[in-house]
């Protein structure tokens, strides 16, 4: 229909902004400065998503050492698809946020049986797989197989406030889905997966959170922030809620050179995961803690157990809880018929055994009590 308007965007980029320029900057940036990764070696859409899954909330050289043993144990979707759960959290064991393997198997076995194991390559059918959301599948599509989708985590979004001097909040899923609107535009074809790399990689190696390397910057031109000198006070984000405290009496009950553990629930906060008997205590009494514990283990592994001294403590904060734990030393007295979920073992084998960051401490503080017998 003739002076029809065009459907115009929700988000635009300023006039004054310079797209072409910006990209072609940005991109001979990354090809003389990107660093040499293992997930970078090709663009599998398989080593993409798991390398994109490992990265959510950890460090790039954290990374690095687990995801060469996760392929090397998981090199397929298949082979992650058919490995019992308990060989993946194990390869997984010192990450954190061990939700991210569980969804990753259980995305792996979707792919496996709808998609004859090959990583779906449209933002509908990609967008289903468990654990996979706007930004991961934004990186799957764009780096593995060229589609012009925007993966905007906190590197961009912290880039692009800076870059458009935008002042949204970026704890808001709202800005979020504005700067995505934003990089879209700017995206050039052809050259998707590496102008969302290099964005990353900008915010990773140069706009970063504090002090901002602004004089080594390829794009120093097109900052809107930095012709202000408020790039230092961008990105805008809400305070997030501190994590609550939860105390915790740990026992670490010996029998015969063997230490009893049990596994946690199938559901929930580091579910399947084994872990030192533990209860959640408010009193303030030391001697209050020690009946606490013992009670718990006696209604929970129907064992009775004497409490013989602290080991010390332990503090370990996830996002939303903040573990204060103490550990107590216990002798086994009597009770064997142990629930399915406990068991003594014998503790040169606690490394077969898949056991979360926070316990990991706990067997430092062992090891420690042994050197000093």
């Amino acid at each position: 229909m003739a002076g029809k308007k065009a459907k115009e965007l929700p988000y635009t980029l300023p006039e004054e902004f310079h797209v072409f320029g910006f990209s072609s900057d940005l991109l001979a940036w990354y090809d003389s400065q990107k660093r040499d990764l293992p997930w970078r070696i090709n663009r599998d859409p398989y080593r993409v998503w798991v390398s994109e899954i490992m990265l959510q909330q950890t460090r790039v050289e954290t990374v690095k050492p687990y995801y060469a043993n996760f392929m090397e144990k998981f090199p397929t979707v298949g082979a992650l698809a058919e490995a019992p759960e308990d060989e993946v959290l194990k390869a997984w064991e010192g990450l954190g946020y061990y939700s991210r393997a569980r969804n990753l198997q259980a995305a792996a076995r979707e792919v496996q049986a709808r998609y004859g194991g090959i990583v779906p390559d449209t933002p509908e059918d990609i967008a289903t797989l468990k654990g996979v959301g706007p930004y991961t599948a934004g990186a799957i599509l764009s780096i593995a197989y060229e589609k012009a989708e925007p993966a905007v985590d906190g590197n961009v979004m912290r880039v692009f406030s800076r870059l458009l001097y935008l002042t949204d909040d970026i704890a808001k899923p709202a800005t979020r889905i504005k700067i995505e609107h934003l990089v879209r535009q700017v995206i050039p074809r052809g050259r998707a997966g590496d102008f969302n790399q290099a964005l990353m990689e900008l915010g990773a190696m140069v706009c970063v959170p504090r002090s901002p390397q602004c004089l080594t910057c390829p794009v120093f031109d097109y900052c809107m922030a930095r012709q202000e000198g408020v790039q230092e006070d961008l990105p805008i984000k809400g305070k997030a809620k501190p994590p609550r405290p939860v105390h915790l009496q740990v026992a670490v009950v010996m029998r015969d050179g063997q230490v009893l553990i049990n596994k946690r629930p199938d559901t929930g906060l580091l579910a399947g995961m084994w872990e030192f008997p533990m209860v959640e205590t408010e009193v303030e009494r030391e001697s209050a803690k020690q009946d606490v514990l013992s009670n718990s283990l006696r209604d929970r592994f129907a064992v009775e157990i004497e409490v013989l001294e602290s080991l010390g403590e332990v503090q370990h904060t996830f996002s939303h809880l903040h573990w204060n734990m103490q550990v107590w030393s216990c002798d086994w007295i009597e009770g064997d018929e142990l629930p399915p979920n406990a068991r003594f073992v014998a503790v040169d084998e606690l490394d077969t055994y898949t056991f979360p960051m926070a316990h990991h401490k706990i067997r430092e503080l062992m090891q420690q009590k042994s050197d000093r017998s």
